[in-house]
C-alpha cells in the first residue's frame, strides 16, 4: 500500500453516483422483475469505465469501480453466498428506508419525512418518481444451508471491468471493495441445525469471504473493507436497545470473523472503512470514536478510513492525541463529508487537513 510519502495521496471510501440506465435495471432486480441481464452487465461495464475515467481527471489517486454494479451491501451478500436466502417478512410498522430504533423514537417526525424522501431521492431525475419505490419486497436473510463462496464469475467481472477501465488512466493504486462477514445477530442465522454453535457459524463466515478477499488481492488490487461494527450507531436486528455490553460482544464476535477472513492475507493490502452511516439523519445515536477505536485498531488491515469531516465526528480528530497508531499502520481520515449538501470551501478542507 502506497503511503503519503511526498505528497497527500487521495482516495474516497467507494460508492459512486450510477447512471439511469444502470439504476432502472438494479431496481428491476431488486423487485424480481425481469430485465435484460446481458444488457445490463455493458452498462455496468461502461459506466465503470466512465467512473474510473472522472475519478482520474479529478486527481484522485487510489481510485475504484464505483460499485456501480450493486444496489447494496445486503443484496451483494445475498448474491454472492450460498445458505443464505432471502424471505419475505410482514413490513414492520414505522419508517422503513432507515430503520434505526433510537432515531426514529427521538425525532419521528423528522425521520418519517426523511424514510419517504429518501426511497427514491437516490434516483436521478429522467427516473419518473410515482410507482418507483411500488413492489419492494420486504425480506430477511435466513440461513438454509452451509454458507459457500457462489460469487465466483460475478467477483471475476468485477475484476475484468476494473481492469479494462484502468487502462491508459493515470493513478497510483486501485482498490475494490468487499462487504464484512455479517454477525449471527443480522438474520436468522442458528435458528435451526446447520450451525449449533456461534463458533461454528463464525468460522464457515469466515471461510466463505477469505475467498473473495483472496481473489480481490492476488488479482493486484487493494482490498477495502465495508459496513461498519454494531457498536457504531447502537444497531442490532431485533434488538431495538441493546445495552453497550451487548454491542460491545458483538462487535467483538464480528472482529473475530473479519480477522479470520483475512488470515493470510498481508495487512498492507487491506483498508477497512467504519461506516457511520450514509443518511443525512441527526446521528446522535453514534457511539463516540474513543469507544470503538481500540475494536477498530484490532482489526487486521494496514489502513483505516475514518469519516472525520461529518458535524458528529468531526472533533474526534482529538481521539489520535491519546491513541496512537499501531506501528506501520496508516489513517486515511475523510475530510470531504458526504452528510452534508453544502460544497465545502478549499480554506476550510485545507483546516482539517
Amino acid at each position: 500500500m502506497k503511503r503519503s510519502s511526498d505528497r497527500i495521496l487521495t482516495t474516497h471510501v467507494g460508492s459512486l453516483a450510477r447512471p439511469a440506465e444502470v439504476l432502472k435495471d438494479i431496481l428491476a432486480r431488486v423487485k424480481h422483475q425481469p430485465y435484460d441481464e446481458e444488457a445490463f452487465q455493458a452498462k455496468v461495464a461502461a459506466s465503470v469505465k466512465d467512473v474510473v475515467r472522472r475519478q482520474a481527471e479529478a486527481g484522485i489517486d487510489v481510485i475504484n469501480d464505483g460499485e456501480q454494479g450493486r444496489a447494496s451491501f445486503s443484496g451483494y451478500i445475498q448474491e454472492r453466498l450460498g445458505g443464505l436466502e432471502p424471505r419475505p417478512v410482514e413490513p414492520r410498522p414505522g419508517p422503513q428506508a432507515m430503520n434505526y430504533p433510537i432515531l426514529n423514537e427521538e425525532f419521528p417526525g423528522f425521520m418519517a419525512q426523511y424514510n419517504g424522501m429518501y426511497r427514491t431521492m437516490w434516483m436521478p431525475p429522467e427516473i419518473p418518481r410515482e410507482g418507483l419505490m411500488d413492489d419492494i419486497p420486504t425480506e430477511r436473510t435466513v440461513l438454509t444451508g452451509p454458507i459457500k463462496y457462489t460469487g465466483q464469475a460475478a467477483l471475476q467481472r468485477d475484476i475484468a471491468n476494473l481492469s479494462e477501465a484502468l487502462k491508459g488512466q493515470k493513478f497510483e493504486e486501485a482498490f475494490i471493495t468487499a462487504a464484512t462477514p455479517p454477525g449471527s445477530a443480522a438474520g436468522d442465522r442458528l435458528n435451526n441445525d446447520i450451525y449449533k454453535l456461534e463458533e461454528e457459524y463464525v468460522q464457515g463466515m469466515g471461510v466463505a469471504f477469505h475467498e473473495e478477499y483472496k481473489t480481490i488481492v492476488d488479482a493486484g488490487f487493494l482490498l477495502q473493507l465495508d459496513l461498519g461494527l454494531p457498536a457504531r450507531n447502537q444497531v442490532l436486528p431485533g434488538n431495538p436497545h441493546p445495552s453497550w455490553e451487548e454491542l460491545r460482544r458483538e462487535s467483538e464476535k464480528q472482529v473475530e470473523a473479519y480477522n479470520y477472513a483475512l488470515r493470510g492475507i498481508p495487512e498492507d493490502r487491506v483498508r477497512y472503512h467504519l461506516c457511520w452511516g450514509s443518511m443525512n439523519t441527526p446521528h446522535t445515536s453514534d457511539i463516540p470514536l474513543k469507544d470503538i477505536v481500540d475494536l477498530i485498531l484490532s482489526i487486521h488491515a494496514g489502513a483505516y478510513s475514518i469519516e472525520a469531516a461529518n458535524p458528529r465526528h468531526e472533533h474526534e480528530w482529538m481521539v489520535w492525541k491519546d491513541v496512537k497508531l499501531p506501528e506501520g499502520k496508516v489513517l486515511i481520515p475523510g475530510i470531504v463529508s458526504h452528510q452534508t449538501n453544502v460544497v465545502e470551501h478549499p480554506e476550510l478542507v485545507a483546516w482539517r487537513i
